[in-house]
């Protein structure tokens, strides 16, 4: 059976790392309390060192940017599909374009 990842929420990881840094516990002792891997309490220290409060943005770690992108890649294939429609009735619409419709 295939292990489920866990998600957890950026006021949770924010929670973690604040209490790593304040509690005066080992971190792996935090960790444990927490139900989390020390290693992951590690990471998101380092990621909340690097990109401050775009730390964790939700949906893995994606910036700005990134979100942007996959919102644009998303749009991108909808109106791909839709071209892709509208030309299929066109060529369908052309083959009867000679003849006469008898009513």
């Amino acid at each position: 059976m295939a292990q489920v990842q866990k998600t957890y929420t950026a006021e949770f990881k924010l929670e973690a790392v604040h209490l790593a840094q304040t509690s005066g516990k080992p971190i792996a002792q935090v960790a444990r309390e927490l139900g989390i891997s020390d290693t992951s309490i590690h990471q998101r220290r380092t990621e909340l060192a690097e990109h401050g409060q775009e730390a964790f943005p939700g949906s893995g770690h994606q910036t700005a940017q990134e979100e942007e992108i996959r919102r644009l890649k998303r749009e991108l294939d909808r109106v791909q599909k839709e071209r892709d429609i509208l030309k299929k009735l066109w060529v369908s619409s052309r083959a009867t374009k000679d003849e006469i419709s008898v009513h």
